[in-house]
């Protein structure tokens, strides 16, 4: 059965997931972090791309980019990747592939889901333990929006500027949202559809999306998150 194409909408953001082949580690210390993201805002430039959010695991990373154009998506994370296999192979003296195949990927809509979608990768590290807090996670971009750390690599995303007039309302609102941790319902909305190539996103978001690629999107979440403000 042939592969489904990728779906990638210029304009709206993309969730993506990069993992390590057989989910070995991609990070072996803090400078391959901050080469990682070097590279991330060099392909970022080139592309004209934003970034709404990230979080640097240690055998994956979870991207939240809006590609200035269709092609743009796959040029950043070809970019992305190549140069730090480049790094990483040099570096540790290893050979061979470092990535689980393609990316995943999901197209999210701008509204609650956009949101969702932002904190359920801040949270990824609370989820695995490894902090009670995300701002206790210096590799993620929760301190940015929660308490305005400095950070070249991101955008602010059009709903995290709905969240308040002032920068201040908008980073205590921001941090309001994360008392409650993501629903097991949300979880399995997120991760299917980034597994499944899909749309995290409402109904008409869905047509909206149908009627300007002229086909069927592959797959779509049922349900809706849980407006937390």
């Amino acid at each position: 059965m042939p592969r489904q194409p990728r779906l990638v909408i210029s304009g709206y953001p993309h969730h993506i997931i990069l993992r390590g082949n057989n989910r070995s580690a991609i990070f072996y210390n803090d400078k391959d972090r901050r080469f990682f993201i070097e590279c991330i805002k060099e392909s970022k430039e080139k592309t004209k791309s934003k970034i709404y959010a990230y979080c640097l695991m240690t055998n994956h990373v979870h991207l939240l980019i809006e590609p200035s154009k269709k092609e743009g998506l796959g040029n950043m994370m070809q970019s992305l990747g190549r140069k730090y296999v480049q790094y990483i192979n040099r570096t540790h003296k290893r050979t061979g592939t470092l990535w689980e195949g393609r990316f995943k990927s999901s197209v999210v809509s701008k509204d609650e889901y956009l949101l969702t979608c932002s904190r359920y990768i801040e949270l990824n590290p609370v989820r695995a333990k490894i902090v009670k807090h995300p701002i206790d996670y210096v590799w993620s971009s929760f301190g940015f929006k929660a308490e305005g750390k400095q950070d070249a690599l991101l955008d602010e995303d059009p709903i995290y500027e709905s969240l308040g007039k002032t920068l201040e309302e908008r980073q205590e609102n921001y941090k309001e949202i994360f008392r409650e941790n993501i629903s097991e319902r949300e979880l399995s909305l997120i991760r299917n559809t980034t597994q499944k190539g899909g749309i995290f996103g409402n109904e008409k978001f869905l047509e909206r999306i149908t009627e300007s690629i002229g086909r069927n999107v592959f797959w779509r979440a049922r349900g809706r998150p849980k407006k937390s403000l």
